[in-house]
């Protein structure tokens, strides 16, 4: 069984109500009814319910059992205006600029959905941007306890088993944050251990990746990742986390007791960690096209309630993996 069919079946045992906002996009309304089919999740879709039945006449779907809520007519369209009002007042936002973008922003109407509680989760980004989605995500739902950064990990699942956790690899962050700071690194280390715990249930191995093993090189990019090291050993002790490793220290068992003695992640690590977003974008699509891995992503991770991000370029079947994943990240 691969690992997304496991994060299914999880997903189908204990079914999670899931809010997707882009409810006349075509793939969208096919994927919610696939997914109320096989059991994966309860599903509601946003937008004018005739609008919604004549795409899903279009494309010869049947929506009988996904619910359609109307942003403009919902019977909680006031309490989520006044809710978000209370939220960003601070930050300058009136009531009537939040009845307008809880009435016309489907992206705000679900993270308002999720925030209250009326919806486990929201999937969202076949037709917004990353931006977009992560926007309404962190002004409405904010980050979890303890965690500052919002970032993005993948799953890499591998035909060659020896590697990672039975094939199975988490790499981070692959899409959000550009240029992490050693604070940032350190908590998107300790979100992508808890993916790989929470989805694939691996025991997860973090290796903080440089271009340096151990102090071997001097330079200000090794230093943070050095301090990002100290960091997450602060915030999470019980975590098996080595760094810095050169990516042949952490996953070749002969090299990283050469180079790390006695770590127990050294040639071993099953979560990967990499230091700039460029290295992390191209390192996944390296393994993905070189290796023939399979890469479910991205997966939004360090938000208090789950919210996931489609690639616009996605098919009904990648939106019906991602609202699976989301909806085991809900069960948490």
């Amino acid at each position: 069984m691969s690992a997304i069919d496991k994060i299914k079946a999880k997903a189908k045992a204990n079914r999670k109500h899931i809010v997707l906002p882009e409810g006349t996009e075509p793939r969208t309304v096919q994927a919610s009814a696939k997914i109320e089919a096989e059991g994966i999740a309860t599903v509601t879709l946003l937008g004018n319910p005739d609008e919604v039945k004549k795409v899903a006449a279009q494309t010869n779907t049947d929506l009988s059992k996904v619910e359609i809520i109307d942003p403009m007519t919902s019977d909680k369209t006031e309490t989520y205006s006044n809710l978000l009002f209370e939220l960003r007042k601070a930050k300058g936002m009136t009531e009537e600029e939040a009845k307008k973008i809880t009435t016309t922003n489907p992206l705000f109407f679900g993270a308002l959905m999720v925030k209250t509680g009326d919806a486990d989760g929201m999937v969202a980004g076949a037709i917004n941007s990353t931006g977009n989605v992560l926007r309404a995500a962190l002004q409405v739902i904010k980050t979890a306890p303890g965690i500052k950064t919002v970032s993005g990990s993948f799953i890499m699942e591998l035909p060659d088993s020896k590697w990672g956790q039975d094939g199975v690899l988490v790499f981070g962050d692959c899409a959000v944050v550009p240029d992490p700071t050693a604070e940032q690194l350190a908590d998107i280390a300790i979100a992508s251990a808890e993916t790989g715990r929470l989805l694939c249930d691996i025991d997860p191995k973090v290796a903080m990746l440089s271009f340096s093993t151990k102090g071997s090189a001097k330079h200000d990019n090794v230093t943070k990742v050095q301090e990002a090291t100290k960091l997450a050993h602060e915030m999470k002790p019980d975590l098996q986390l080595d760094g810095e490793l050169q990516a042949d220290a952490a996953l070749v068992e002969s090299v990283g007791q050469l180079k790390s003695p006695g770590s127990t992640v050294a040639g071993k690590a099953n979560v990967l960690i990499f230091p700039y977003l460029q290295a992390g974008n191209i390192g996944y699509k390296l393994v993905q096209r070189f290796a023939n891995a399979s890469a479910t992503g991205p997966i939004i991770q360090g938000l208090a309630k789950p919210v996931s991000d489609l690639s616009r370029g996605c098919n009904v079947d990648d939106i019906v993996s991602v609202v699976a994943i989301t909806a085991v990240k809900a069960q948490a």
